[in-house]
């Protein structure tokens, strides 16, 4: 690492010139014109939380957005989506309309450019992808793909999975995608809850310089998607990869339709579900989200444009794989026209990719960020950098260091962008400014249109204090429903049980006086291994069907943008032993089932694991003990079932 800063130290400051030109202050003009009057960010922001419905509907208006706006509000029920709300009744709108516009207005204009770990690397333009993405249309639609069906994938971050999500987006059908490095039982864990009719899916990937044939996994996620009318293989790993053994099997080659007729769009419902993602909680099933076209069209413009000040000059890219929102993130950018930079594999030197292909914007996780100044790396020496204009850092806490570490080693004229979010908004809702200074280990602002605020004990806002981050008013982007949800119980627990009418995210933060926020880290326990998150409820199902084992916890001591170590408690069934025949064992099923980053750095034997009265695991109690609190103060004894179990967790 490189010098210690105390929180708070200045690193920035947007000159005269980048205020002038950064594409929020022309909003404001725009704004001024119409007679919404705001001087300071503060100003603006304050006015997006306060008139909810103008701010939004400007949203709308300013970017002219493709669709209908129709005559109707901007709201009508609520307070929540959870409680009826809904967004833009009456209007119409189509995800992939508004990211393909500039295929009409700029079409040889550069979309896409990949790039892989095993050195592929090809280019689209606008009027390409647009091709590409028609002739995928007409191969769904034959198959009888259309208004709210489903259409899952297992793909990597390569093209054809941009393609097919915009193909599926088109028709009005449902898109929902795993990274190829997830198990099987992760996969159909999630898969089979949204019961699909079409499954896309590559032989296998490359990863740090290993082949991974995934062929026999696919052939298992079809046979437990009974839903399936068709089985698309796309031959990834090896060009002659065939589709034997798969029921419904049928090459990638057979679903693209060329001359197949025009890229034509259904109007949807600015509500209609785009896509689903998954956030897995600590119990049960992860929990199927589903978003909303108008929604993530509106939520991304206003973030891409005002926050990372993103435009079509841009080369944009963050390291992610499918199976995290941050690639549902990174295809935004074709909403305000930018390169998107598409990388599949091990992120080995990701400076050197953002270099040879002219990169503006790069974007990744905070651990990168830390790994990078820990091993001496000088970016901006070592390369030319020199249009790299903002970095954008997430999945984690970033500490000082690690912002200093930027501005010594990068450069000084890029901005640094820590944001905050998660899955379950798909967005970033405290994040960077063009607009104001920046000071390490503090995210500039709360988003435009997101009335993030700190909640204290008694439930009342708090500032300059800690506490649990929540979301007072709606946005569009919030979930319109959780996937096979009647009533929006699941929905309501996930996040109003806490607060009624209140999102309760699950961080802890702190909000500064002038607006700047400090988060914490996670309040509850999801699992954050590498950029893919996964809930403990996913470990637990494979670590306890192994008959030598009767329970099971399992702890991640990361914190503040550093991984820590994953580890595995087990209670052993009687006459079981914990040996190396078991730990291979258990180690290779994680492995295959989960995912190769969800391998535990330690495994121990306990005689029992804690719980509360009421049966639940204490994981993020034993989290706290494993990162130095004293027992007494993490844990609360008298709820728990077991108290004495707990002088077996120690740090």
């Amino acid at each position: 690492m490189t010098r210690e800063l105390a929180e708070g130290s200045a690193l920035w400051q947007p000159s005269e010139e980048v205020v002038a030109n950064a594409r929020v202050t022309h909003f404001v003009h725009w704004l001024w014109e119409r007679g919404v009057l705001t001087e300071t960010y503060d100003d603006l922001w304050r006015w997006s939380v306060t008139e909810v419905d103008a701010f939004w509907d400007a949203i709308w208006s300013y970017f002219e957005v493709v669709g209908e706006r129709g005559g109707g509000p901007v709201r009508e029920g609520g307070p929540m989506p959870v409680d009826g709300l809904k967004w833009f009744p009456g209007a119409t709108v189509n995800y992939a309309a508004n990211a393909l516009r500039r295929a009409e207005d700029a079409p040889d204009d550069t979309a896409v450019i990949f790039r892989s770990e095993a050195g592929g690397h090809r280019v689209l333009t606008y009027r390409e992808l647009a091709l590409h993405v028609a002739e995928v249309r007409a191969g769904l639609a034959e198959l009888g793909v259309g208004k709210g069906d489903r259409v899952a994938a297992y793909l990597p971050n390569i093209p054809e999975a941009l393609v097919c999500f915009l193909a599926a987006a088109s028709l009005g059908a449902i898109w929902s995608s795993c990274s190829p490095d997830f198990g099987s039982s992760s996969v159909i864990d999630r898969f089979a809850q949204i019961e699909p009719k079409v499954l896309i899916a590559v032989d296998g990937y490359a990863y740090n310089g290993r082949r991974f044939d995934r062929r026999e996994i696919v052939g298992e996620i079809e046979a437990a998607l009974p839903t399936l009318a068709a089985t698309v293989l796309i031959p990834y790993l090896d060009p002659a990869a065939t589709t034997d053994g798969l029921r419904a099997g049928m090459p990638y080659a057979d679903l693209a339709r060329p001359g197949g007729g025009p890229l034509e769009f259904e109007d949807v419902p600015f509500d209609h579900p785009l896509w689903v993602v998954y956030s897995s909680g600590t119990t049960g099933l992860p929990k199927p989200i589903v978003h909303g076209h108008g929604g993530i069209v509106l939520e991304h413009l206003k973030a891409l444009t005002f926050h990372q000040d993103l435009g079509p000059e841009d080369v944009f890219f963050w390291y992610t794989t499918t199976g995290w929102m941050m690639w549902n993130y990174l295809i935004g950018g074709l909403l305000v026209g930018s390169t998107i930079v598409m990388y599949d594999g091990a992120p080995l030197d990701l400076w050197t990719l953002a270099a040879e292909n002219g990169v503006t914007y790069m974007g990744v996780g905070a651990p990168y960020i830390t790994a990078s100044a820990k091993e001496g790396r000088r970016p901006g020496e070592e390369h030319d950098l020199s249009g790299l204009r903002g970095i954008g850092s997430t999945g984690s806490p970033l500490p000082p260091e690690g912002f200093a570490w930027v501005y010594d080693a990068v450069g000084e004229d890029l901005l640094l962008g820590s944001f905050s979010g998660g899955t379950d908004l798909c967005t970033g809702f405290v994040g960077p400014s063009p607009l104001l200074p920046l000071r390490a280990g503090v995210i500039q602002c709360r988003g435009l249109g997101a009335k993030v605020e700190a909640f204290g004990d008694t439930g009342d806002p708090v500032m300059d204090e800690v506490g649990e981050l929540v979301i007072t008013e709606p946005m569009p982007s919030m979930p319109v429903f959780f996937w096979n949800d009647e009533g929006g119980d699941r929905y309501r627990e996930s996040y109003f049980d806490m607060y009624p009418g209140v999102w309760r995210h699950g961080d802890w933060v702190k909000i500064l006086p002038d607006g700047g926020c400090v988060i914490y880290g996670r309040s509850d326990s999801t699992l954050n291994r590498g950029g893919i998150r996964m809930g403990t409820s996913d470990f637990y199902r494979v670590v306890e069907a192994f008959e030598e084992i009767t329970d099971s916890l399992v702890i991640d001591t990361g914190r503040l943008g550093q991984e820590g170590r994953l580890l595995l408690y087990i209670q052993l069934a009687e006459g079981a032993s914990l040996d190396d025949d078991l730990l291979g064992r258990l180690k290779r099923e994680i492995r295959s089932a989960l995912s190769p980053r969800h391998v535990p750095d330690e495994i121990h034997a306990v005689p029992g694991i804690p719980r509360t009265l009421s049966g639940k695991k204490l994981e993020v109690p034993v989290r706290k003990i494993l990162q130095g609190t004293p027992v007494d103060k993490a844990a609360n004894r008298d709820s728990m079932a077991n108290p004495e179990i707990l002088a077996h967790f120690t740090p």
